[in-house]
Protein backbone atom coordinates (compact mmCIF):
# COMPACT_ATOMS: atom_id res chain seq x y z
CA UNK A 1 0.00 0.00 0.00
CA UNK A 2 1.56 3.25 -1.18
CA UNK A 3 0.53 6.62 0.20
CA UNK A 4 -0.38 8.41 -3.04
CA UNK A 5 -3.42 9.29 -5.10
CA UNK A 6 -2.78 6.19 -7.20
CA UNK A 7 -2.27 4.01 -4.14
CA UNK A 8 -5.59 5.07 -2.60
CA UNK A 9 -7.44 3.73 -5.61
CA UNK A 10 -6.98 0.26 -4.09
CA UNK A 11 -9.59 1.23 -1.52
CA UNK A 12 -10.49 -2.29 -0.44
CA UNK A 13 -6.89 -3.19 0.45
CA UNK A 14 -6.63 -0.20 2.79
CA UNK A 15 -10.00 -0.71 4.43
CA UNK A 16 -9.42 -4.43 4.99
CA UNK A 17 -6.40 -3.49 7.08
CA UNK A 18 -8.43 -1.06 9.17
CA UNK A 19 -7.39 2.22 7.52
CA UNK A 20 -9.94 5.04 7.31
CA UNK A 21 -9.92 6.91 4.00
CA UNK A 22 -11.37 10.35 3.18
CA UNK A 23 -15.03 10.20 2.16
CA UNK A 24 -15.18 13.44 0.13
CA UNK A 25 -14.31 14.15 -3.49
CA UNK A 26 -10.71 15.25 -3.08
CA UNK A 27 -10.32 16.51 -6.66
CA UNK A 28 -13.33 18.79 -6.21
CA UNK A 29 -11.95 19.98 -2.87
CA UNK A 30 -8.59 20.88 -4.43
CA UNK A 31 -10.26 22.75 -7.29
CA UNK A 32 -12.51 24.70 -4.94
CA UNK A 33 -9.60 25.53 -2.61
CA UNK A 34 -7.45 26.93 -5.41
CA UNK A 35 -10.34 29.09 -6.63
CA UNK A 36 -11.75 30.07 -3.21
CA UNK A 37 -9.02 29.63 -0.60
CA UNK A 38 -10.18 30.14 2.97
CA UNK A 39 -7.30 28.76 5.06
CA UNK A 40 -3.54 29.00 4.61
CA UNK A 41 -1.24 27.34 7.14
CA UNK A 42 2.49 27.97 7.61
CA UNK A 43 4.63 25.36 9.34
CA UNK A 44 4.34 22.02 7.58
CA UNK A 45 5.52 19.83 10.47
CA UNK A 46 3.98 16.89 12.28
CA UNK A 47 1.68 18.75 14.68
CA UNK A 48 -0.10 20.43 11.76
CA UNK A 49 -0.42 17.20 9.77
CA UNK A 50 -2.35 15.36 12.51
CA UNK A 51 -4.18 18.18 14.28
CA UNK A 52 -5.35 21.20 12.22
CA UNK A 53 -5.30 19.16 9.00
CA UNK A 54 -7.27 16.37 10.67
CA UNK A 55 -9.81 18.87 12.03
CA UNK A 56 -10.48 20.20 8.53
CA UNK A 57 -10.74 16.65 7.19
CA UNK A 58 -13.52 15.98 9.70
CA UNK A 59 -15.44 19.00 8.38
CA UNK A 60 -14.83 17.96 4.78
CA UNK A 61 -16.05 14.42 5.49
CA UNK A 62 -19.27 15.82 6.97
CA UNK A 63 -19.80 18.26 4.09
CA UNK A 64 -19.56 21.24 6.45
CA UNK A 65 -16.63 22.81 4.57
CA UNK A 66 -15.74 22.68 0.87
CA UNK A 67 -12.21 24.08 1.00
CA UNK A 68 -9.10 22.34 2.24
CA UNK A 69 -5.90 23.93 3.49
CA UNK A 70 -3.04 25.46 1.52
CA UNK A 71 0.26 24.75 3.27
CA UNK A 72 3.37 26.89 3.15
CA UNK A 73 6.83 26.19 4.53
CA UNK A 74 9.22 29.08 4.99
CA UNK A 75 12.09 27.32 6.73
CA UNK A 76 12.52 23.58 6.11
CA UNK A 77 11.90 23.27 2.38
CA UNK A 78 12.81 19.57 2.23
CA UNK A 79 9.56 18.75 4.03
CA UNK A 80 7.68 19.95 0.97
CA UNK A 81 9.78 17.88 -1.46
CA UNK A 82 10.34 14.72 0.58
CA UNK A 83 7.03 14.43 2.42
CA UNK A 84 4.22 16.45 0.85
CA UNK A 85 4.93 16.32 -2.88
CA UNK A 86 6.27 12.77 -2.75
CA UNK A 87 2.97 11.59 -1.26
CA UNK A 88 0.52 13.87 -3.10
CA UNK A 89 0.04 15.96 0.09
CA UNK A 90 -1.34 12.96 1.98
CA UNK A 91 -0.47 11.98 5.56
CA UNK A 92 -1.10 8.75 7.42
CA UNK A 93 -2.23 9.70 10.92
CA UNK A 94 -1.57 6.98 13.50
CA UNK A 95 -3.39 7.67 16.76
CA UNK A 96 -1.80 5.92 19.74
CA UNK A 97 -4.43 5.08 22.36
CA UNK A 98 -3.63 4.46 26.00
CA UNK A 99 -5.11 0.95 25.83
CA UNK A 100 -2.42 -0.02 23.30
CA UNK A 101 -4.67 0.06 20.24
CA UNK A 102 -4.14 2.37 17.28
CA UNK A 103 -6.32 4.15 14.74
CA UNK A 104 -5.04 4.69 11.20
CA UNK A 105 -6.50 7.42 8.99
CA UNK A 106 -5.31 8.95 5.74
CA UNK A 107 -5.52 12.75 6.02
CA UNK A 108 -6.15 14.36 2.63
CA UNK A 109 -7.31 17.88 3.52
CA UNK A 110 -4.17 19.61 2.21
CA UNK A 111 -5.03 20.99 -1.22
CA UNK A 112 -1.49 22.14 -2.00
CA UNK A 113 1.87 22.55 -0.29
CA UNK A 114 4.51 25.03 -1.40
CA UNK A 115 7.79 26.63 -0.41
CA UNK A 116 7.21 30.17 0.74
CA UNK A 117 10.14 32.18 -0.54
CA UNK A 118 10.72 34.67 -3.39
CA UNK A 119 13.59 32.47 -4.65
CA UNK A 120 10.87 30.02 -5.79
CA UNK A 121 9.20 32.49 -8.10
CA UNK A 122 6.14 30.49 -9.16
CA UNK A 123 5.33 29.38 -5.61
CA UNK A 124 5.83 32.89 -4.24
CA UNK A 125 3.50 34.26 -6.90
CA UNK A 126 0.92 31.63 -5.93
CA UNK A 127 0.99 32.85 -2.32
CA UNK A 128 0.71 36.47 -3.41
CA UNK A 129 -2.38 35.69 -5.46
CA UNK A 130 -3.85 33.61 -2.62
CA UNK A 131 -3.43 36.48 -0.16
CA UNK A 132 -5.16 38.82 -2.61
CA UNK A 133 -8.21 36.55 -2.79
CA UNK A 134 -11.21 38.00 -0.90
CA UNK A 135 -12.25 34.50 0.20
CA UNK A 136 -9.17 34.03 2.40
CA UNK A 137 -10.34 34.02 6.01
CA UNK A 138 -7.40 32.94 8.13
CA UNK A 139 -3.73 32.14 8.11
CA UNK A 140 -2.50 29.87 10.90
CA UNK A 141 0.97 28.99 12.12
CA UNK A 142 2.94 26.22 13.82
CA UNK A 143 6.44 27.64 13.43
CA UNK A 144 7.62 27.11 17.07
CA UNK A 145 8.05 29.87 19.64
CA UNK A 146 11.49 30.74 18.26
CA UNK A 147 9.87 31.52 14.91
CA UNK A 148 8.37 34.76 16.25
CA UNK A 149 11.66 36.25 17.41
CA UNK A 150 13.16 39.25 15.61
CA UNK A 151 15.93 40.04 18.09
CA UNK A 152 18.88 38.28 19.65
CA UNK A 153 19.74 38.10 23.32
CA UNK A 154 21.40 41.52 23.17
CA UNK A 155 18.12 43.15 22.11
CA UNK A 156 19.32 44.00 18.60
CA UNK A 157 17.61 42.79 15.45
CA UNK A 158 19.08 39.65 13.91
CA UNK A 159 21.27 40.63 10.93
CA UNK A 160 18.92 38.95 8.44
CA UNK A 161 15.95 40.80 9.92
CA UNK A 162 17.93 44.03 9.79
CA UNK A 163 18.47 43.40 6.09
CA UNK A 164 14.77 42.72 5.51
CA UNK A 165 13.82 45.90 7.36
CA UNK A 166 16.06 47.96 5.11
CA UNK A 167 14.95 46.33 1.84
CA UNK A 168 11.19 46.33 2.34
CA UNK A 169 8.62 43.79 1.06
CA UNK A 170 10.13 43.21 -2.39
CA UNK A 171 12.68 40.52 -1.45
CA UNK A 172 12.17 39.32 2.12
CA UNK A 173 14.42 36.52 3.38
CA UNK A 174 13.15 35.69 6.89
CA UNK A 175 9.74 34.09 7.36
CA UNK A 176 8.11 36.87 9.38
CA UNK A 177 9.22 39.37 6.74
CA UNK A 178 7.74 37.14 4.03
CA UNK A 179 4.47 36.94 5.94
CA UNK A 180 4.30 40.70 6.38
CA UNK A 181 5.03 41.15 2.67
CA UNK A 182 2.15 38.80 1.77
CA UNK A 183 -0.24 40.64 4.08
CA UNK A 184 0.90 43.86 2.37
CA UNK A 185 -0.19 42.34 -0.96
CA UNK A 186 -3.65 41.90 0.53
CA UNK A 187 -3.62 45.50 1.70
CA UNK A 188 -2.73 46.74 -1.79
CA UNK A 189 -5.47 44.57 -3.31
CA UNK A 190 -8.20 46.32 -1.33
CA UNK A 191 -7.29 46.20 2.37
CA UNK A 192 -9.52 43.16 2.90
CA UNK A 193 -9.89 41.78 6.44
CA UNK A 194 -7.91 38.74 7.58
CA UNK A 195 -7.06 36.80 10.74
CA UNK A 196 -3.56 35.56 11.58
CA UNK A 197 -3.77 32.72 14.11
CA UNK A 198 -0.73 31.39 15.93
CA UNK A 199 -1.28 27.78 16.97
CA UNK A 200 2.11 27.42 18.59
CA UNK A 201 2.51 26.10 22.11
CA UNK A 202 3.61 29.32 23.81
CA UNK A 203 1.99 31.88 26.08
CA UNK A 204 0.24 34.86 24.47
CA UNK A 205 1.09 33.50 21.02
CA UNK A 206 -1.23 35.92 19.22
CA UNK A 207 0.51 38.85 20.88
CA UNK A 208 3.91 37.51 19.86
CA UNK A 209 2.75 37.26 16.24
CA UNK A 210 1.21 40.75 16.29
CA UNK A 211 4.34 42.28 17.82
CA UNK A 212 6.53 40.77 15.11
CA UNK A 213 4.34 41.76 12.17
CA UNK A 214 3.64 45.29 13.40
CA UNK A 215 7.34 45.85 14.14
CA UNK A 216 8.32 44.96 10.58
CA UNK A 217 5.45 46.97 9.08
CA UNK A 218 6.26 50.01 11.22
CA UNK A 219 9.90 49.99 10.11
CA UNK A 220 8.87 49.67 6.46
CA UNK A 221 6.30 52.45 6.73
CA UNK A 222 8.72 54.70 8.62
CA UNK A 223 11.25 54.42 5.80
CA UNK A 224 8.63 54.80 3.02
CA UNK A 225 9.09 51.20 1.84
CA UNK A 226 5.32 50.61 1.97
CA UNK A 227 2.36 52.92 1.54
CA UNK A 228 1.22 54.96 4.50
CA UNK A 229 -1.80 53.26 6.03
CA UNK A 230 -0.44 49.72 6.11
CA UNK A 231 0.04 49.77 9.89
CA UNK A 232 -3.44 51.23 10.36
CA UNK A 233 -4.81 48.37 8.24
CA UNK A 234 -3.05 45.82 10.46
CA UNK A 235 -4.57 47.38 13.56
CA UNK A 236 -8.07 47.86 12.18
CA UNK A 237 -8.79 44.96 9.81
CA UNK A 238 -6.32 42.20 10.70
CA UNK A 239 -6.86 40.24 13.91
CA UNK A 240 -4.38 38.13 15.85
CA UNK A 241 -6.38 35.68 17.99
CA UNK A 242 -4.65 33.96 20.91
CA UNK A 243 -4.81 30.19 21.18
CA UNK A 244 -3.84 27.25 23.36
CA UNK A 245 -2.85 24.00 21.67
CA UNK A 246 -2.11 20.70 23.37
CA UNK A 247 -1.24 17.46 21.59
CA UNK A 248 1.91 15.37 21.86
CA UNK A 249 3.38 14.31 18.51
CA UNK A 250 6.69 12.50 19.04
CA UNK A 251 9.11 11.49 16.32
CA UNK A 252 8.11 8.52 14.14
CA UNK A 253 8.33 5.43 16.37
CA UNK A 254 9.97 2.14 15.40
CA UNK A 255 7.15 0.08 16.95
CA UNK A 256 4.57 1.95 14.90
CA UNK A 257 6.72 1.56 11.79
CA UNK A 258 6.85 -2.24 12.36
CA UNK A 259 3.06 -2.45 12.70
CA UNK A 260 2.53 -0.49 9.50
CA UNK A 261 5.01 -2.66 7.61
CA UNK A 262 3.12 -5.74 8.79
CA UNK A 263 -0.02 -4.23 7.23
CA UNK A 264 1.78 -3.86 3.91
CA UNK A 265 2.15 -0.08 4.20
CA UNK A 266 5.18 0.69 2.04
CA UNK A 267 6.11 4.28 2.97
CA UNK A 268 7.66 3.89 6.44
CA UNK A 269 11.07 5.42 5.72
CA UNK A 270 12.31 7.85 8.40
CA UNK A 271 13.20 11.19 6.85
CA UNK A 272 15.69 13.55 8.49
CA UNK A 273 15.83 16.89 6.69
CA UNK A 274 18.88 19.12 6.51
CA UNK A 275 17.19 21.25 9.20
CA UNK A 276 17.21 18.17 11.48
CA UNK A 277 13.47 17.57 11.29
CA UNK A 278 12.50 13.95 11.95
CA UNK A 279 9.45 12.97 9.95
CA UNK A 280 7.91 10.33 7.69
CA UNK A 281 4.86 9.69 5.54
CA UNK A 282 3.11 8.72 8.78
CA UNK A 283 2.80 10.73 11.99
CA UNK A 284 2.20 9.00 15.32
CA UNK A 285 0.43 11.05 17.98
CA UNK A 286 -1.57 10.71 21.16
CA UNK A 287 -5.35 10.58 21.10
CA UNK A 288 -5.93 13.49 23.49
CA UNK A 289 -5.93 16.94 21.96
CA UNK A 290 -7.08 20.44 22.81
CA UNK A 291 -7.29 23.60 20.74
CA UNK A 292 -8.79 26.71 22.33
CA UNK A 293 -8.93 29.84 20.15
CA UNK A 294 -9.98 33.42 20.84
CA UNK A 295 -13.05 34.04 18.68
CA UNK A 296 -11.71 37.18 17.02
CA UNK A 297 -12.05 36.76 13.26
CA UNK A 298 -12.57 39.69 10.92
CA UNK A 299 -13.44 37.77 7.72
CA UNK A 300 -15.19 34.67 9.03
CA UNK A 301 -13.58 31.29 9.74
CA UNK A 302 -14.03 27.55 9.18
CA UNK A 303 -16.63 25.97 11.47
CA UNK A 304 -13.95 24.27 13.56
CA UNK A 305 -16.14 24.20 16.65
CA UNK A 306 -17.94 21.32 14.92
CA UNK A 307 -14.64 19.43 14.92
CA UNK A 308 -14.00 19.93 18.65
CA UNK A 309 -12.23 23.29 18.79
CA UNK A 310 -13.20 25.63 21.64
CA UNK A 311 -13.86 29.25 20.65
CA UNK A 312 -13.97 31.74 23.49
CA UNK A 313 -12.66 35.12 24.70
CA UNK A 314 -8.99 36.06 25.20
CA UNK A 315 -9.12 35.90 28.99
CA UNK A 316 -10.40 32.33 28.89
CA UNK A 317 -7.72 31.27 26.40
CA UNK A 318 -5.13 32.70 28.78
CA UNK A 319 -6.68 30.87 31.73
CA UNK A 320 -6.66 27.53 29.88
CA UNK A 321 -3.01 28.04 29.01
CA UNK A 322 -2.12 28.91 32.62
CA UNK A 323 -4.07 25.92 33.92
CA UNK A 324 -2.03 23.61 31.71
CA UNK A 325 1.37 25.27 32.05
CA UNK A 326 1.37 26.08 35.77
CA UNK A 327 -0.55 23.14 37.27
CA UNK A 328 -2.12 20.40 35.21
CA UNK A 329 0.54 19.23 32.73
CA UNK A 330 3.83 21.07 32.31
CA UNK A 331 5.02 20.99 35.96
CA UNK A 332 4.34 17.26 36.09
CA UNK A 333 6.29 16.75 32.86
CA UNK A 334 9.29 18.61 34.28
CA UNK A 335 9.22 16.68 37.56
CA UNK A 336 9.21 13.42 35.62
CA UNK A 337 11.96 14.69 33.32
CA UNK A 338 14.36 15.55 36.14
CA UNK A 339 13.87 12.42 38.20
CA UNK A 340 13.47 10.20 35.16
CA UNK A 341 16.96 11.14 34.02
CA UNK A 342 18.37 10.55 37.51
CA UNK A 343 16.73 7.12 37.80
CA UNK A 344 17.67 5.94 34.32
CA UNK A 345 14.22 6.00 32.73
CA UNK A 346 13.99 6.55 28.98
CA UNK A 347 10.20 6.76 28.54
CA UNK A 348 7.66 8.95 30.29
CA UNK A 349 5.18 6.07 30.15
CA UNK A 350 7.59 3.81 32.06
CA UNK A 351 7.95 6.46 34.75
CA UNK A 352 4.23 6.26 35.39
CA UNK A 353 4.77 2.61 36.40
CA UNK A 354 7.34 3.76 38.98
CA UNK A 355 5.46 4.07 42.31
CA UNK A 356 7.59 6.93 43.63
CA UNK A 357 7.40 9.01 40.47
CA UNK A 358 3.71 8.35 39.98
CA UNK A 359 3.03 9.55 43.51
CA UNK A 360 5.36 12.54 43.07
CA UNK A 361 3.37 13.98 40.19
CA UNK A 362 0.05 13.08 41.80
CA UNK A 363 0.89 15.15 44.87
CA UNK A 364 2.42 18.06 42.93
CA UNK A 365 -0.67 18.32 40.73
CA UNK A 366 -3.62 17.30 42.87
CA UNK A 367 -2.44 18.31 46.34
CA UNK A 368 0.00 21.20 45.99
CA UNK A 369 -1.10 22.75 42.69
CA UNK A 370 -4.87 22.32 42.73
CA UNK A 371 -5.61 24.82 45.56
CA UNK A 372 -4.34 27.65 43.34
CA UNK A 373 -5.16 26.29 39.89
CA UNK A 374 -6.53 28.78 37.37
CA UNK A 375 -10.02 27.52 36.44
CA UNK A 376 -11.01 28.52 32.88
CA UNK A 377 -14.52 27.04 33.30
CA UNK A 378 -14.68 25.65 29.74
CA UNK A 379 -12.32 22.85 30.81
CA UNK A 380 -12.39 21.19 34.24
CA UNK A 381 -8.89 21.26 35.79
CA UNK A 382 -9.47 18.07 37.78
CA UNK A 383 -10.72 16.18 34.74
CA UNK A 384 -7.80 17.53 32.70
CA UNK A 385 -5.16 16.45 35.23
CA UNK A 386 -6.87 13.10 35.70
CA UNK A 387 -6.59 12.48 31.96
CA UNK A 388 -2.93 13.54 32.02
CA UNK A 389 -1.98 11.24 34.90
CA UNK A 390 -4.13 8.23 34.07
CA UNK A 391 -4.34 8.25 30.29
CA UNK A 392 -1.81 10.50 28.57
CA UNK A 393 1.43 10.05 30.52
CA UNK A 394 1.00 6.26 31.03
CA UNK A 395 0.29 5.65 27.32
CA UNK A 396 2.76 2.86 26.45
CA UNK A 397 2.64 3.77 22.77
CA UNK A 398 3.85 7.33 23.31
CA UNK A 399 7.64 7.26 22.79
CA UNK A 400 8.26 10.49 24.71
CA UNK A 401 11.40 10.68 26.81
CA UNK A 402 12.41 12.48 30.01
CA UNK A 403 15.59 13.50 28.22
CA UNK A 404 13.57 15.45 25.63
CA UNK A 405 11.38 17.09 28.27
CA UNK A 406 14.47 18.03 30.34
CA UNK A 407 15.67 20.35 27.57
CA UNK A 408 15.82 24.01 28.69
CA UNK A 409 14.75 23.24 32.27
CA UNK A 410 16.26 26.50 33.55
CA UNK A 411 13.79 28.32 31.31
CA UNK A 412 10.80 26.33 32.56
CA UNK A 413 11.01 26.24 36.36
CA UNK A 414 9.80 29.82 36.89
CA UNK A 415 6.52 29.46 35.02
CA UNK A 416 5.88 25.80 35.84
CA UNK A 417 6.48 26.04 39.60
CA UNK A 418 7.17 29.67 40.47
CA UNK A 419 3.61 30.74 39.66
CA UNK A 420 2.21 28.24 42.16
CA UNK A 421 4.59 29.50 44.84
CA UNK A 422 3.56 33.12 44.12
CA UNK A 423 -0.11 32.17 44.41
CA UNK A 424 0.51 30.59 47.81
CA UNK A 425 2.37 33.69 48.97
CA UNK A 426 -0.50 35.92 47.79
CA UNK A 427 -3.26 33.93 49.54
CA UNK A 428 -3.58 34.61 53.31
CA UNK A 429 -5.36 31.27 53.68
CA UNK A 430 -2.42 29.28 52.30
CA UNK A 431 1.04 28.66 53.74
CA UNK A 432 3.98 28.25 51.36
CA UNK A 433 5.58 25.97 53.98
CA UNK A 434 2.96 23.37 53.05
CA UNK A 435 4.68 22.95 49.68
CA UNK A 436 6.87 19.89 50.19
CA UNK A 437 7.34 18.24 46.80
CA UNK A 438 7.83 21.31 44.61
CA UNK A 439 10.99 22.06 46.65
CA UNK A 440 11.94 18.41 46.13
CA UNK A 441 11.81 19.01 42.36
CA UNK A 442 14.13 22.00 42.78
CA UNK A 443 16.53 19.86 44.83
CA UNK A 444 16.29 17.16 42.16
CA UNK A 445 17.30 19.69 39.52
CA UNK A 446 20.39 20.63 41.57
CA UNK A 447 21.21 16.92 41.77
CA UNK A 448 20.60 16.61 38.01
CA UNK A 449 23.09 19.41 37.35
CA UNK A 450 25.85 17.18 38.78
CA UNK A 451 25.48 14.88 35.74
CA UNK A 452 25.47 11.69 37.84
CA UNK A 453 22.52 9.30 37.95
CA UNK A 454 21.39 7.35 41.00
CA UNK A 455 23.87 4.59 40.18
CA UNK A 456 26.56 7.31 40.20
CA UNK A 457 27.17 6.85 36.47
CA UNK A 458 27.79 9.95 34.40
CA UNK A 459 25.13 11.20 31.99
CA UNK A 460 24.94 14.21 29.70
CA UNK A 461 22.29 16.72 30.77
CA UNK A 462 19.94 17.90 28.04
CA UNK A 463 20.71 21.16 26.26
CA UNK A 464 19.88 24.32 28.18
CA UNK A 465 21.04 27.90 27.55
CA UNK A 466 21.93 28.31 31.25
CA UNK A 467 23.31 24.82 31.86
CA UNK A 468 26.99 25.75 32.24
CA UNK A 469 26.15 28.75 34.40
CA UNK A 470 23.94 26.66 36.68
CA UNK A 471 26.39 23.74 36.88
CA UNK A 472 29.07 26.10 38.17
CA UNK A 473 27.15 26.31 41.47
CA UNK A 474 27.45 22.53 42.08
CA UNK A 475 30.96 22.14 40.71
CA UNK A 476 32.63 21.90 44.10
CA UNK A 477 30.07 19.55 45.59
CA UNK A 478 30.73 15.79 45.75
CA UNK A 479 28.56 12.78 46.52
CA UNK A 480 28.50 12.33 50.29
CA UNK A 481 29.00 15.99 51.18
CA UNK A 482 26.91 17.10 54.15
CA UNK A 483 26.53 20.83 53.53
CA UNK A 484 25.73 23.56 54.42
CA UNK A 485 26.05 24.26 50.66
CA UNK A 486 26.41 28.02 50.92
CA UNK A 487 27.65 27.96 47.33
CA UNK A 488 24.07 27.28 46.21
CA UNK A 489 22.65 30.46 47.75
CA UNK A 490 23.21 32.61 44.68
CA UNK A 491 21.44 30.15 42.42
CA UNK A 492 18.52 29.62 44.82
CA UNK A 493 18.02 33.39 45.04
CA UNK A 494 17.76 33.75 41.25
CA UNK A 495 14.20 34.80 40.44
CA UNK A 496 14.83 34.45 36.71
CA UNK A 497 15.21 30.69 37.22
CA UNK A 498 12.75 29.88 40.02
CA UNK A 499 10.27 32.73 39.57
CA UNK A 500 10.83 33.78 43.19
CA UNK A 501 13.81 34.28 45.48
CA UNK A 502 13.85 30.97 47.36
CA UNK A 503 16.14 32.47 49.99
CA UNK A 504 13.88 35.38 50.86
CA UNK A 505 10.68 33.28 51.03
CA UNK A 506 12.31 30.70 53.31
CA UNK A 507 12.28 27.73 50.93
CA UNK A 508 16.01 27.52 50.21
CA UNK A 509 16.85 25.68 53.45
CA UNK A 510 14.36 22.93 52.66
CA UNK A 511 15.73 22.62 49.12
CA UNK A 512 19.27 22.31 50.47
CA UNK A 513 18.17 19.74 53.08
CA UNK A 514 16.59 17.61 50.36
CA UNK A 515 19.68 18.06 48.21
CA UNK A 516 21.90 16.75 51.02
CA UNK A 517 19.81 13.59 51.16
CA UNK A 518 19.80 13.20 47.36
CA UNK A 519 23.63 13.21 47.25
CA UNK A 520 24.17 10.97 50.29
CA UNK A 521 25.38 8.11 48.12
CA UNK A 522 24.39 5.47 45.60
CA UNK A 523 20.60 4.99 45.42
CA UNK A 524 20.08 8.10 47.58
CA UNK A 525 17.72 9.57 44.97
CA UNK A 526 15.42 6.56 45.20
CA UNK A 527 15.56 6.49 48.99
CA UNK A 528 14.82 10.21 49.27
CA UNK A 529 11.82 9.97 46.96
CA UNK A 530 10.54 6.93 48.85
CA UNK A 531 10.88 8.84 52.13
CA UNK A 532 8.97 11.96 51.10
CA UNK A 533 6.45 11.27 48.34
CA UNK A 534 4.29 8.62 50.02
Amino acid sequence: MNLSNEGLKSKQAWEEKGYTLPSYDRSAMIKHTKEHPSWVHFGAGNIFRVFPAALQQKLLNQGIEKSGIIVGEGFDYQIIDKVYQKHDNLTLMVTLKSDGSINKEVIASVAGAYKCDPQFADEWEFFKQTFKNPSLQMVSFTITEKGYSLRGGNGAFYPAIEQDLSQGPAKPTMFLSKLTALVYERYLAGAMPLSLVSMDNCSHNGQKLYDAVITIATEWEKHNLVKTGFCAYLNEKVTFPWSMIDKITPRPDAKVEAMLKADGFADTELIITDKNTYTAAFVNAEESQYLVIEDLFSNGRPKLEQAGVYFTDRDTVNKVERMKVTTCLNPLHTALAIYGCLLGHTLISDEMQDPELKQLVHVIGNVEGMPVVVDPKILDPRAFIDEVLNKRFPNPFMPDTPQRIATDTSQKLAIRFGETIKAYLADPNLDVKNLKLIPLVFAGWLRYLMGLDDELNSFTPSSDPRLAESQAYVQGIAIGDKGPFDALDGLLADETIFGVNLESIGMADLVKAYFAELIAGRHAVRETLRKYVH
